[in-house]
């Protein structure tokens, strides 16, 4: 008995199969093998075509029943992780009007922006716990505005997982989790925003009915059976955007857990046993995938663009050619912890919400000619990307987190071990890493949605921690007078 997860990036959709008996992935794979396609009409439009979505997951999901030599027939949960915030919209007919305007699409910032003042701060923070920003229901307001005609003939607007589940099932269903990260949501009232509804000129018979996260969504069709060698009836049990499921991937569910991940942009996604908020929205509040009225469980989401990119351009640009990652971390090494100075400041990749939307620039603080090298330049921005981290970490304990463990997959960012120490130096959190990854959550998810586990304990006792990094408390005074020095820097 199996279990089949997907999940559908921007980049690329991935596609796993999990023994549902030990737990274990027995083959994974992802297409296109170069990124797909985005479409960018004007500077700060990304939109991609949701049908693309469907045929990587087609090639996927042959090559990983080719590599396992199983059959679709012996799969017995299909679970669904997917790139957060986007917008599709089908007709009558479930075809999709228009390309999908993905999650680092711009043009809704103003729609965003006028909601909130017309509805307000003391309505918008305690129902949606954000600003509606740049989400999904703002992306809807621009069609109504900008595509009249186009918005008249939509049927249902969906998230991107709640499409990839519409081809695989022929139903249309989305959660609670989907409609609150598209700032749909009204925690104090339990339901759709009629407010929000009503300021944006949406109609709420365009949005979808409500399915569990966990739990039988809908069943396979004849039609996608045939098409992806699957079983008719299978049951569609999970469905989660990509962070909340990157922390059920970790088995992050309670107050207190923490999940992370550093690739391009970085995230550090925890868990809240309360409703609550950050006043000046610099984090954003959704309804975790274990979340319910009666027992809340909000993940506050903390994203830094300015993230692996800066590495990457360190790359580069400073470091000779033919140099690989893992040789700059050994460079970085031979620096001193706080880079004898040098701060960087990585915010270089567009505006920073934990900056409350500005865009301030990367920038390069204290360098002397006569001592620094390069060691101490790559030193410096891994550093920098770190003490983002921990300055967003500053806003979450004061709503009440108190941050004391960080999990994360050992991969990009977290394969760096002077990322990793002073990470957690710098917060003084233990970090655990683990080998997983989304698509793998995704049909572990499926598993306890369909009831073959018991719950996420069983599910994810196969999980394998792979490394401990305890704070290093020798050094302490060291890392907190680096991060000190460049928080300085950048409140100035």
């Amino acid at each position: 008995m199996y279990l089949l997860g997907y999940d559908i990036g921007s980049s690329s959709v991935k596609a796993s199969l999990v023994c549902a008996e030990t737990g274990k992935c027995i083959a994974s794979d992802f297409f296109p093998k170069q990124e797909m396609h985005i479409i960018a009409h004007k500077a700060g439009w990304a939109e991609q075509d949701p049908q693309g979505w469907f045929d990587n997951l087609k090639l996927a999901t042959d090559s990983i029943f080719a590599k396992a030599g199983v059959t679709g027939h012996e799969v017995a949960a299909i679970g669904i992780s997917y790139q957060m915030h986007g917008l599709v919209v089908v007709d009558k007919d479930q075809q999709p009007l228009r390309p999908a305007i993905i999650w680092c699409d711009s043009r809704a910032v103003p729609y965003g922006q006028k909601a909130f003042e017309n509805l307000g701060a003391d309505y918008c923070l305690p129902h949606l716990l954000n600003s509606p920003g740049n989400f999904t229901a703002c992306k809807l307001a621009w069609i109504k505005n900008n595509e009249p005609e186009l918005y008249a003939k939509i049927d249902k607007i969906m998230l991107p997982g709640d499409y990839i589940a519409m081809k695989l099932t022929g139903v249309i269903s989305t959660t609670v989790s989907g409609l609150s990260e598209g700032i749909f949501w009204d925690f104090k009232n339990n339901e759709v925003s009629p407010e929000l509804l009503l300021e944006l000129g949406i109609e709420h018979e365009k949005i979808a009915d409500i399915v569990p996260t966990f739990g039988v969504q809908s069943r396979v069709s004849a039609q996608a059976a045939t098409l992806l060698g699957l079983k008719e009836g299978t049951p569609v049990s999970y469905r989660a955007g990509d962070q909340p499921n990157n922390a059920l991937s970790l088995n992050v569910l309670e107050p207190g857990e923490i999940a992370s991940t550093a690739g391009t942009s970085g995230v550090v996604y925890g868990v809240l046993g309360s409703v609550n908020y950050d006043p000046k929205s610099r984090v954003n509040t959704f309804a975790h995938v274990n979340h319910t009225e009666e027992n809340p469980r909000l993940g506050v989401l903390l994203c830094i663009n300015g993230t692996g990119i800066l590495n990457s351009w360190v790359k580069k640009n400073i470091v000779p050619e033919g140099i690989s990652y893992a040789e700059m971390n050994e460079m970085a090494a031979q620096a001193p912890i706080g880079s004898a100075g040098i701060s960087i400041i990585p915010f270089g990749n567009g505006a920073e919400r934990v900056l409350q939307n500005e865009e301030v620039n990367a920038s390069i603080h204290g360098i002397s000619f006569n001592i620094h090298n390069r060691n101490h330049i790559i030193r410096a921005a891994q550093e920098g990307i770190v003490f983002s981290f921990a300055y967003g970490m500053e806003i979450m304990n004061q709503m009440g987190m108190d941050i004391k463990k960080i999990k994360a997959g050992k991969a990009n960012m977290f394969l760096s071990p002077i990322f990793a120490q002073t990470l957690a130096s710098v917060t003084g959190a233990t970090i655990e890493l683990y080998d997983t990854d989304g698509s793998v959550g995704a049909a572990k998810g499926a598993g306890i949605g369909a009831g073959i586990y018991k719950d996420s304990t069983e599910a994810f006792a196969s999980l394998e921690k792979l490394a401990v990094i305890e704070p290093d408390k020798e050094n302490e005074a060291a890392y907190k007078e680096a991060y000190s020095r460049w928080k300085s820097l950048l409140e100035a």
